[in-house]
């Protein structure tokens, strides 16, 4: 197969692009694959170190106010239209994926109105703008979550969930709890706020340390590394049993997560693609800073399912935490059901379900 896959932005466009790629070649390996990606997005440094081909575009997303910068951002996208429809001539993909991010707007409608056959992938259950511009023109969507469906098309939407659940469900695991300090074999709960670190998260668990420490399970707690200092700091004076362990990050985390009794933290597509691949209990607080509050609706569809808990941001403080922690840790048996709950959500050949899909388009 000939394929172009366009995704870029943030890690949630760019990781299940990377999956559907490394499932391409595991299925066929003389496959040639081109990454077309934006010059300022995580992707033109994440996507060359995997050894995979890669052209950069100049392009930038509208601002939601009025502002002169938006004509800027109409000039360059359609000079990345033109960009693409010569790279697309050049390549002559079989077929070209888009999985969200403004970059892969200018890719997948240039590749539409060449007639090269189309697809995107939509990872959240609240549709971004440039999804629901291409699919006026794609031939396929293939979408995360259910609750997206309404929001497209409803003859082009095939639900196909997250290619990076198949990515970490696959993947063999040789963590230890002991690699960090803690004990094997232990109830365990990590508290992460992403790589970056979610103030909010790390100012309740903060808040909750003097309690935790006299928890029976452990606790790793990862700040996020531009915060760790700061945290450190805040927590001084503050006594940290043995059970607890604080980390900048984990750079492992596909290894780590079958490890986790219990996971808290925000509720991205990608995280909740990898929860539900391994059936991990959770108490998910959603990010109210993104796009159309698309977390909360991410984490409705877990909490509705008997999937997870939700602590609203508003709602978020040691006390809030602590009880949603310890209603947890403490009963294993709603762990389990959780767990089960979580699992049957979880679609662990998502990867291979989009490329059957691009077969059939190619076709």
């Amino acid at each position: 197969m000939r394929l172009i896959i366009s995704g870029g932005g943030t890690g949630g466009h760019i990781y299940p692009a990377l999956a559907i790629i490394e499932d391409l070649l595991k299925q066929e390996p003389d496959s040639e694959v081109l990454y077309v990606g934006s010059q300022r997005g995580l992707e033109s440094s994440i996507v060359p170190e995997q050894g995979i081909k890669f052209v950069a575009l100049e392009i930038q997303g509208f601002k939601r106010s009025l502002s002169l910068e938006n004509f800027k951002t109409v000039a360059l996208f359609l000079k990345s239209v033109h960009e693409s429809k010569k790279i697309i001539r050049d390549f002559k993909p079989d077929v070209v994926i888009g999985t969200g991010g403004y970059v892969s707007g200018a890719v997948v409608y240039a590749a539409a109105k060449a007639h090269i056959p189309t697809m995107i992938h939509e990872q959240n259950s609240a549709v971004g703008l440039t999804n629901k511009f291409l699919s006026r023109y794609v031939d396929k969507i293939a979408i995360g979550f259910h609750e997206a469906a309404s929001q497209f098309p409803k003859e082009k939407v095939v639900f196909a969930g997250n290619p990076r659940a198949q990515q970490v469900a696959n993947m063999k695991s040789t963590f230890k709890w002991s690699d960090v300090g803690l004990q094997d074999g232990e109830p365990t709960v990590l508290i992460f706020g992403g790589s970056q670190g979610a103030p909010a998260i790390n100012k309740a668990v903060i808040g909750a340390v003097s309690e935790l420490n006299k928890r029976q399970y452990q606790v790793v707690f990862v700040t996020g590394q531009k915060r760790y200092q700061n945290v450190m700091n805040l927590l001084d004076k503050t006594r940290i049993s043995s059970n607890i362990k604080i980390l900048p990050y984990i750079n492992n985390m596909p290894q780590v997560l079958p490890k986790v009794s219990l996971i808290v933290g925000r509720s991205g597509a990608t995280s909740i693609a990898e929860i539900t691949a391994l059936g991990i209990p959770a108490v998910l607080i959603p990010s109210p800073y993104v796009t159309a509050d698309h977390q909360t609706k991410n984490t409705m569809s877990l909490v509705n399912r008997g999937a997870a808990l939700m602590i609203k941001q508003d709602d978020l403080n040691p006390k809030s935490l602590l009880k949603a922690v310890d209603q947890l840790m403490h009963d294993s048996t709603a762990r389990e059901k959780m767990a089960e709950n979580s699992k049957q959500l979880g679609v662990v050949d998502s990867a291979d379900e989009i490329l059957n899909l691009a077969r059939t388009l190619i076709k």
